[in-house]
């Protein structure tokens, strides 16, 4: 799955990032994951599920046994396709959805497009994020970006819990955040999108006390540097030579490294009593 070497060859792409550009590739699970039936029956809307973290997720819900809906973007339909036919493979149900998860409309269909593709709805992923590094910090932080950060980290968020309720209180189901270290180790340049990723932690422990009576669990997994698309579109190229250097473990992350704790919080069998909770797969940097 993985190997001991850090950094990356210096390399760009347009945002949002697609899969088949990078080198090396990604490593979602393909080869290495291997179901246990512990979302057996379940039914799972995930956002951003075309690549990166996303498609890891998928790819193990469905090998746990679960159908699973996931959004993608408009200009990802290629890596959506590829990921709908590698989760295809298990003989779960798979549902790519093209949705601006920045439009509070959107994300209200997404979820009901869902329920009803899949005959219900027991957990929400909320994966989806954007970030873009900006070398010259606040003041090149324009207020259409500023704007669209948060709304895709986490007005999103809002809306898609909002509407999952009545379908994840029906069916005790549960709500799994995407949080990152930068919500602990805020970098400068990335200033607006670690202030959504502390505002993620806060509304994971608030929701959680909120949703909780109504047999609803919520948590969140933050993430350390993952090797995703998403580096080679929002990270200047002589970044990536050092991608990762600076964990403990001396290296970037793979989706599939951070997959499983997404299935162990989803997972009445596994953590049937873990609620507003924030864990960590960061490569031993802290989160707390």
């Amino acid at each position: 799955m993985t190997d001991d070497a850090a950094g990356y060859p210096p390399q760009q792409q347009d945002p949002p990032g697609l899969t088949g550009p990078m080198v090396p590739q990604p490593d979602h699970g393909e080869a290495s994951y291997v179901g246990s039936g512990r979302l057996d029956g379940r039914k799972a809307l995930v956002t951003g599920g075309d690549s990166g973290i996303g498609r890891a997720v998928v790819l193990a819900f469905a090998r746990e046994g679960a159908d699973v809906a996931f959004t993608y973007q408009d200009g990802e339909r290629d890596d959506a396709v590829a990921t709908a036919e590698l989760a295809g493979d298990t003989g779960r149900t798979i549902l790519p959805l093209e949705v601006d998860l920045r439009q509070r409309e959107q994300c209200d269909a997404a979820v009901r497009q869902a329920a009803d593709g899949l005959g219900g709805l027991d957990v929400l992923v909320n994966n989806a994020g954007f970030q873009m590094a900006r070398e010259q910090g606040i003041e090149e932080i324009t207020d259409e970006s500023l704007d669209s950060t948060f709304k895709t980290n986490l007005y999103a968020l809002v809306w898609l819990t909002r509407a999952a309720v009545p379908w994840l209180r029906e069916h005790r189901g549960c709500v799994v955040n995407n949080s990152s270290i930068q919500a602990y180790e805020p970098s400068t340049s990335l200033i607006d999108y670690a202030a959504t990723k502390a505002a993620i932690n806060n509304m994971t422990v608030n929701l959680a006390a909120e949703l909780g009576p109504q047999g609803i669990r919520v948590n969140a997994v933050a993430p350390g540097p993952i090797w995703t698309p998403l580096q080679p579109a929002t990270q200047p190229p002589e970044k990536l030579e050092h991608f990762g250097e600076d964990t403990p473990l001396g290296r970037a992350g793979q989706p599939a490294e951070v997959a499983p704790a997404f299935v162990f919080l989803a997972s009445h069998e596994t953590a049937s009593y873990v609620s507003g909770t924030v864990l960590g797969v960061t490569g031993g940097k802290p989160v707390f």
